[in-house]
């Protein structure tokens, strides 16, 4: 079971009935933004990999006595990313939850970043997704 759905069961264990888990979902999906960064870097992104996918927490929140209710977004300010920062982050190691870090792809993201106009301008800010389930009684 991955961490996510391991965090989600663990609240639904120890909320009173009428308790309210609130979860960012959809985390690593809310970084694609549509800049060119993005489009370096989505052919090599997984969406499945991704453990807080909403279908995954919705799924397990329902079969640990959650029901879903109303959530919302966000707007993740001064987290707009450079191409240099990304090359910084790839070579890091960061970005693990949907890129396998193979040594030849990093090298070719990072060349394809490098390239990029504006290395030290931030593109758009990520939106985030909140969902939120209640305890039933």
């Amino acid at each position: 079971m991955p961490f996510a759905a391991d965090v989600v069961a663990e609240a639904a264990r120890v909320l009173r009935p009428g308790g309210v888990l609130v979860t960012t979902v959809d985390k690593d999906a809310a970084h694609d933004v549509g800049s060119d960064i993005d489009a370096i870097l989505r052919p090599h992104r997984s969406a499945a990999a991704a453990s807080d996918r909403a279908d995954l927490i919705t799924a397990t929140a329902t079969a640990h006595g959650l029901a879903p209710a109303p959530g919302t977004h966000f707007t993740g300010h001064g987290q707009g990313t450079t191409p240099r920062d990304t090359v910084r982050k790839l070579r890091a190691g960061y970005f693990a939850s949907w890129f396998d870090g193979d040594p030849a792809t990093t090298e070719t993201l990072t060349t394809a970043l490098a390239a990029l106009p504006d290395q030290d301008r931030p593109r758009a800010d990520p939106r985030y997704r909140l969902a939120s389930f209640v305890r039933r009684g």
